[in-house]
């Protein structure tokens, strides 16, 4: 499912929703999640999953097209956890 189906499906399910006012929800709750993720935290919803940020540390690499060694920085990346209702829904 695409950003614009799931704005297309939240306004036909609210008829009182504007597809511009169902657009502005979906977008706020994007940007929400991705501003606390910036910041560290860890956002929850309950009964769908949890998204959370992971470290990896510095490390050194290896350049596949040279062989050359480099110094591969710190990354910071989004994981996300399913709850346990959606993982039971996923399962069976």
């Amino acid at each position: 499912m695409t950003k614009t189906e799931l704005v297309s499906k939240l306004a036909r399910a609210n008829p009182n929703l504007t597809r511009r006012e169902a657009r502005i929800a979906v977008a706020t709750i994007f940007g929400e999640i991705a501003a606390a993720l910036s910041r560290g935290d860890r956002v929850e919803l309950r009964g769908f999953g949890s998204f959370s940020v992971r470290q990896l540390g510095a490390r050194r690499g290896r350049n596949p097209l040279t062989g050359a060694s480099v110094n591969v920085p710190e990354k910071h990346y989004a994981m996300f956890k399913t709850g346990q209702p959606m993982h039971r829904r996923l399962n069976g």
